[in-house]
């Protein structure tokens, strides 16, 4: 196991990042997010023919589960480097070719040119400038090399409780968007992904999108209970949902009979052109 400290940021408990790692409830996030989402980003990746000897970027690895399914499809012919601003919850001591490392995607360097394959979920749209970090990503791809690209769109399709009266976007739901708002984060951003990677030159650039009803008690809930118990300070005093609102929320998360729409999950690719 590696494990560099080449980021001069701050310990991420003092960061002004929204979700960051060291609140308690980034175990039952990351968790979520896992239950949620691995299996999708792992057909996508398995898709692109990541395998034996492939040099990978896992940027903003979290709970780990993706960076370790990498390295294990790498073999020990390949490399994984998996990087993030707290790398606390990620652990290579499993895997020999597996490198964490506490680094900075907006400001800390990346080798030009050196990975066969990056993949990062729910991360460039909560950064500054997540055009920018995208250009330097394309640039730290191969010839030939992919990029998978996963990123939520929260705000193209609005709820419809015409349709289904149990389909209901809570209170602190729309306070927590809000709050997105207020800190300049692009909500739509899965959704212009697309563009901007053609934009960048890739070429055999797609994108699919993936949507989900969450009842109560499901991951999906579970991931708005984490997110919604992060925040509860922020979200109260912004004014935008009032604490007996939040905890009515909150503990509707738990009723069976709740039914709430996921986030769409966009998933983008591309590849590098080829030299010559």
């Amino acid at each position: 196991m590696e494990n560099h400290e080449t980021s001069r940021v701050q310990p991420q408990s003092k960061s002004t990042y929204l979700l960051d790692n060291a609140a308690p409830q980034a175990p039952e996030r990351f968790d979520a997010l896992s239950a949620l989402f691995d299996r999708g980003s792992i057909q996508h990746l398995e898709d692109r023919g990541v395998g034996r000897g492939w040099n990978c970027l896992e940027v903003g690895g979290g709970g780990g589960s993706i960076a370790a399914w990498l390295a294990a499809r790498v073999g020990p012919t390949g490399h994984v480097l998996v990087t993030d601003l707290d790398p606390r919850f990620l652990d290579a001591s499993k895997f020999s070719n597996l490198e964490v490392r506490r680094h900075n995607i907006v400001t800390d360097p990346l080798p030009d040119a050196a990975f066969d394959l990056i993949h990062a979920r729910l991360v460039l749209a909560i950064i500054p400038e997540p055009e920018k970090v995208l250009a330097r990503l394309v640039a730290a791809l191969k010839p030939g090399g992919w990029i998978v690209e996963e990123e939520f769109d929260s705000q193209s399709l609005p709820y419809d409780p015409l349709l289904m009266p149990g389909e209901v976007q809570l209170k602190t739901q729309t306070a927590f968007f809000r709050l997105l708002d207020e800190r300049g984060i692009e909500r739509r951003w899965g959704r212009l992904v697309y563009g901007r990677m053609r934009a960048l030159g890739l070429v055999d650039v797609r994108a699919e999108a993936r949507l989900s009803m969450y009842h109560g008690g499901s991951a999906g809930t579970s991931l708005k209970r984490a997110n919604f118990e992060q925040l509860r300070d922020a979200l109260i005093t912004s004014g935008y949902v009032t604490r007996e609102e939040l905890e009515e929320d909150i503990a509707r998360l738990d009723d069976p009979e709740f039914v709430t729409l996921s986030s769409i999950m966009w998933t983008t690719w591309g590849r590098r052109p080829a030299a010559g």
